[in-house]
């Protein structure tokens, strides 16, 4: 079971740290929350501490699996569909698994896509959300900056130094 102080990653919001356990009274019955903060736009979200298990809450990557994740940004694009609403799809069933490896594909694939030949509306404001989920844990995980992690997988999917 979390506590207060762990890093944990609460899918299709991202990664925080546990700052409190409150009970909340909802619909008449009294629940208990994790309250938790996410490092990037200082935002605070309550998790129901009874079905963190069903929402796949887990633990923050590790420092190694840090690496993985700047490996996968490095490769080239996934095949995906032409489709936009069939690749809108299948990356968004990427994203709501909480996995970080497969948001990791969703951003660079997105990100090389919108560079290649643009994005829709629906694609640019997920491929923002992914980079919210990616960036949060990765700036715990690796314990950097919000700035040095954008500017690292920026560089990492599009081979660039600086």
């Amino acid at each position: 079971m979390f506590k207060i102080g762990d890093k944990i990653v609460y899918p299709m919001h991202g990664a925080g740290v546990i700052e409190d356990l409150e009970i909340k009274e909802v619909l008449g019955e009294k629940r208990k929350y994790f309250i938790l903060r996410m490092p990037i736009g200082d935002m605070k979200v309550m998790v129901p501490v009874e079905n963190i298990e069903e929402v796949g809450v887990r633990d923050i990557i590790t420092e190694e699996q840090v690496k993985e994740i700047f490996d996968i940004l490095r490769d080239n694009k996934s095949k995906m569909p032409d489709n936009w609403n069939r690749r809108y799809r299948a990356n968004l069933d990427h994203i709501k698994t909480g996995d970080i490896y497969k948001i990791a594909e969703v951003v660079r694939n997105l990100s090389i896509l919108d560079k290649e030949k643009g994005l829709s509306t629906g694609e640019r404001k997920m491929l923002n959300d992914a980079k919210k989920i990616l960036f949060s844990e990765l700036v715990l995980a690796a314990n950097l900056s919000i700035l040095e992690i954008e500017r690292l997988v920026q560089e990492a999917i599009f081979n660039e130094q600086t």
